[in-house]
């Protein structure tokens, strides 16, 4: 088979997998294990830092709701006709955390240039023993294969994105250990996210309405003041951070005097807390837009109300 026909074959099976998946239908074990394998190779090339040109559309939170991510996608447009970046938490709170990750991962396999994927701090095996993945993972396969499949690509994604030099896009926060971005670029990412240092504080660090450097609240990571963002986006030209980890009412929020966005994309989170979500649109011309989403119709999800919600995960 030439090399044509085999990338061919390559791509309709993966467009057959995405249709699959688009309803919500999981993949077998061994689909799973191939298409990780294949993004595996397409991740272990990005950058910690990874470079994304506009245009653009910047997502925040998912956890698992699959059909807001359906929901995402008719408002916010088709994956490839729009160019995505998600930072992190896919799995974990939700219902469909197998096929929102497995959803996720295939559109990057199918469209490596079209689609970023960050690592969250759910993204890990610690927390998604906790948090739903783990456990869902063994009721829909019957045993933990797919859990470790997808915990090891984990350890993959790159922990930032830079957006034309000037949006500097991660899950959580800056950190005391970094001044530069040049700093991030030279971690080694590949591993479970440590319970502190400058890689758990890019997950978990939060912005703060006071100055300086604080403890979080989060047990993990730190928070973060204006002058603190401040001086990291003028040591690194940067116009803005965007970043997403916590629940915000309308979808985003605006802090640092507009040095600083949350974004949230995942509605109604935890399918009670009733709140907004929003993507960000940054056009060609690095315009912004922030359009906001309700939740999509319920499909029958059951009542997950298993555990009392943790807003600060």
């Amino acid at each position: 088979m030439s090399a044509d026909l085999a990338a061919a074959s390559t791509h309709g099976n993966l467009d057959e997998q995405i249709a699959q998946l688009m309803q919500c239908k999981p993949l077998s074990e061994p689909e799973v294990r191939a298409l990780c394998e294949k993004a595996k190779e397409i991740l272990m090339d990005e950058s910690n830092v990874q470079p994304v040109k506009s245009p653009v559309t910047i997502c925040g939170d998912i956890h698992g709701q699959f059909h807001d991510l359906a929901e995402l996608f008719r408002i916010g447009g088709k994956c490839p006709d729009t160019n995505y970046l998600f930072m992190g938490d896919y799995v974990d709170r939700g219902y469909y955390s197998v096929e929102t990750v497995t959803l996720l991962v295939a559109l990057k396999v199918r469209y490596p240039q079209r689609i970023t994927i960050l690592r969250g701090n759910h993204e890990s095996r610690q927390i998604t023993q906790v948090y739903g993945f783990y456990d869902e993972c063994l009721r829909k396969y019957g045993n933990a294969s797919v859990w470790k499949i997808f915990t090891d690509l984990f350890d993959y994604f790159p922990l930032t994105a830079l957006v034309e030099s000037e949006i500097f896009c991660l899950h959580g926060g800056l950190s005391p250990s970094i001044e530069t971005l040049d700093n991030i670029r030279n971690f080694d990412r590949v591993q479970e996210v440590p319970h502190e240092g400058p890689m758990c504080d890019l997950l978990w660090s939060d912005p703060d309405d006071r100055c300086g450097w604080g403890i979080s609240p989060r047990g993990a990571g730190y928070t973060f003041g204006q002058d603190i963002s401040e001086q990291f986006n003028h040591t690194n030209s940067l116009k803005l951070i965007a970043r997403a980890h916590q629940l915000v009412m309308e979808g985003y929020n605006w802090a640092h005097e507009q040095k600083v966005v949350t974004i949230f994309s995942a509605p109604n989170y935890c399918y009670r807390c009733g709140n907004m979500a929003s993507i960000l649109e940054v056009d060609d011309c690095r315009e912004h837009t922030f359009i906001q989403f309700e939740p999509a119709p319920r499909r029958g999800e059951p009542d997950v109300t298993r555990r009392t919600p943790d807003y600060f995960l």
